[in-house]
């Protein structure tokens, strides 16, 4: 018995098929690399942020610095190595959200010690690169977390490049995790292994 169709309409429904699945793969390879662009640009941002980090530690030596200080100013230079450690494996496969989820804890840590030491030198950018305002405190339900999730990072170096960086990626991943997700696209993204990214929040 053959597998093959014995009419020109199983050909064509096969053709259709295949027309779609092929279209369907392009347009989530599109998708992807779209993110992997977006996160290109990302890393580069990130680096200029060690770089600056690192380069203000090194111009700014005390020579008798407190215990505090010398505390901090230690862990905020492990957190720059750190973050550049992470953000090497993150390149590997930037779109693992693991591999993601361990890059936003490393930056998280790197601003917080930024601002623990300086903190009258770190500013907020909208994600359009105009100055930025963090949203206000308190217990405001579901909208409040949400906000806060998007809210912009305070970076290190007074650039807007960075956070202009993130929103692309962030908004490329949830164009791509959209695309994935949609039926029947999920279908194709599950036969050739494309899985959900996470955002650098």
């Amino acid at each position: 018995m053959s597998l093959l169709p014995d009419s020109p309409w199983g050909w064509i429904a096969i053709a259709v098929l295949v027309f779609w699945f092929v279209g369907a793969y392009n347009r989530l390879v599109r998708l992807r690399s779209a993110a992997l662009q977006a996160y290109a640009n990302l890393d580069a941002a990130l680096v200029r942020q060690i770089d600056f980090v690192q380069a203000h530690l090194a111009e700014t030596r005390d020579p008798a610095p407190t215990r505090e200080d010398a505390a901090a100013i230690a862990s905020l230079r492990a957190a720059s190595d750190q973050l550049a450690t992470l953000m090497g494996v993150t390149r590997l496969r930037p779109l693992d959200p693991t591999n993601m989820a361990a890059l936003t804890t490393a930056l998280q840590v790197l601003v917080t010690g930024w601002q623990r030491l300086y903190p009258d030198a770190s500013l907020l950018f909208d994600a359009d690169g105009s100055l930025s305002r963090p949203a206000p405190l308190g217990d405001q339900g579901p909208e409040m977390l949400t906000a806060v999730a998007a809210m912009p990072i305070a970076w290190p170096e007074p650039s807007a490049a960075a956070e202009i960086a993130r929103s692309h990626f962030n908004v490329a991943v949830v164009h791509y995790n959209a695309g994935i997700a949609q039926f029947p696209a999920a279908l194709v993204a599950w036969l050739v292994r494309l899985h959900r990214a996470a955002p650098l929040l």
